[in-house]
């Protein structure tokens, strides 16, 4: 796993066995998910605290806050999270993320953390101060407190100008050991969250590409609904779900086999069937942990070749499954993909809300499984998943009382207006007020 520890006591560090650096790939308070390898790095001074800090959120920080809780006498870091500095300095906006930081902790029952504030003294001074405060009078132990602005970086807490001149002391966080070792074990840092939240939108050039793509795997999708009408052996509705769930989960199997679809028309094949949420939550419920990095790298490439009406489904299975790996950046940018393409869609929104209350990767729990799933949408529908129609009935045209809708109609109805029963088995609200969540 990620590890980095913070000194367990002032101008020392040792080397981490924490969890510290895999939690910290999140703007979104959060804590490391559990990976196989470990990276052990030693940040034994604030100019190594500094170049850990872009790699722990998975991009370099600017006009932000930065908290890191820490545990443990080697000063672990147990969560990172980030929060946009208010500008202009707002004094409402400041005591709303110093309170949300201090929930966040005291959740976590974290007692000690460090605060870095990026960006200038105008900005970054009010929103430090109100948040040492609130942190302090929460009990928690401030270990470092420091302003950081133009390749330079002041401490708070210390004021011997000898240590800490008026004019900072110069920091390069690119070229820091504990940057190389970071990098070397493949936790890079990209210049800003900018560039993370590209990692998600199409390559240039290929708008045209995906808008054709997608309209041919509608159109196969009409045509297999309308097959079933036809046929009238069950509804229409079924017929494609069972074909979606097939899809996804051959795709599933592809990705955890190390291989991949770059196919355009199979991208867009997979984002249009989950955007029936029979199928999208049978696809939630096999977001086994041990494979979560092999489903990342799927619904990345399916959100990539997703038409933006497709979007929300495999950006927030991306969350999902980000989370899941404990990088916060990356689930709070398939979150804001999601929201930005529909913003009342509900998994996306449960995902936002467990984000930011700082919920930890091992909350990231499977709410059903695949039958559990299967049984609840026969449940709600009150008839068993294939129900079959008397072929006498349709040789006379009898009315037999039961109505069926039409393919058109019923796709219509293939949207996440409401939660469906996965998504409220899980747990987690969204704050409204931009200030209370924090972001990458």
């Amino acid at each position: 796993m990620r590890r980095a520890c913070l000194p367990a006591d002032p101008g020392g560090m040792t080397d981490d066995d924490s969890t510290g650096a895999t939690p910290s790939r999140q703007p979104d308070a959060q804590p490391p998910a559990e990976r196989d390898e470990e990276v052990h790095v030693r940040a034994d001074s604030s100019d190594a605290m500094l170049a850990l800090i872009p790699h722990l959120l998975g991009f370099y920080p600017s006009r932000s806050l930065v908290v890191l809780g820490l545990t443990g006498q080697r000063g672990r870091v147990r969560v990172t999270f980030r929060y946009d500095l208010p500008d202009p300095a707002d004094a409402v906006l400041a005591a709303d993320v110093a309170e949300h930081a201090a929930s966040v902790l005291r959740r976590q029952r974290i007692g000690r953390a460090a605060l870095v504030g990026y960006g200038p003294a105008a900005l970054v001074a009010p929103i430090l101060a109100t948040t040492m405060d609130w942190l302090v009078a929460d009990g928690v132990q401030l270990r470092e407190v420091l302003r950081a602005d133009g390749g330079r970086y002041w401490s708070v807490l210390c004021d011997d100008p000898a240590c800490c001149p008026a004019e900072g002391r110069p920091f390069d966080p690119g070229s820091h050991p504990v940057s190389a070792a970071m990098a070397e074990a493949g936790l890079a840092a990209l210049p800003d969250r900018a560039a993370l939240a590209r990692t998600l939108q199409p390559r240039p050039g290929s708008a045209a590409s995906i808008r054709q793509a997608t309209r041919r795997a509608e159109r196969r999708l009409c045509d297999l609904g309308d097959t079933e009408w036809a046929a009238g052996q069950r509804e229409p509705q079924a017929a494609t779900a069972e074909v979606g769930r097939l899809a996804v989960q051959q795709a599933i199997s592809r990705y955890r086999a190390g291989k991949e679809i770059s196919a355009p028309d199979d991208l867009a094949w997979l984002a249009v069937l989950l955007s029936d949420i029979r199928v999208r939550d049978d696809a939630w419920a096999r977001m086994t942990p041990a494979h979560r990095e092999e489903h990342c790298r799927l619904w990345t490439d399916v959100v990539k070749g997703a038409s933006c009406e497709y979007v929300p489904a495999p950006a927030s299975l991306l969350a999902f499954t980000a989370w899941q790996s404990g990088n916060g950046a990356l689930a709070s940018c398939a979150v804001d993909r999601a929201l930005a393409a529909r913003p009342g869609y509900s998994m996306a929104l449960l995902l936002a809300g467990a984000l930011e209350a700082g919920l930890p990767p091992s909350a990231a729990k499977l709410p059903m499984t695949p039958a559990e799933v299967a049984r609840s949408y026969a449940d709600q529908d009150g008839k068993a998943p294939r129900p079959v129609r008397a072929p006498a009935t349709r040789a006379t045209g009898k009315n037999t009382g039961r109505s069926r809708t039409s393919p058109k109609a019923q796709r219509a109805r293939q949207s996440d207006n409401s939660q469906s029963r996965t998504t409220r088995a899980g747990s987690g609200s969204r704050t409204s007020g931009a200030s209370r969540r924090p972001s990458g």
